[in-house]
């Protein structure tokens, strides 16, 4: 993993649970249930380009 990804998740882990603290009516269980799959897709997508780009 690059060093900038765990960054950018933790920001935007971080701005979801801010926007629910101030008063935006987020269900982040559910979304994180429904778009956690997305995650393993991005970071599949970046393994294989990773590997390909070293052949």
């Amino acid at each position: 993993m690059k060093p900038s990804v765990p960054g950018i998740i933790l920001i935007v882990i971080g701005v979801l649970f801010l926007l629910r603290n101030l008063g935006f009516d987020l269900h982040l269980g559910q979304l994180f249930a429904t778009w956690w799959p997305v995650v393993l897709i991005a970071l599949g997508i970046g393994m294989f380009f990773r590997g390909s780009a070293r052949s």
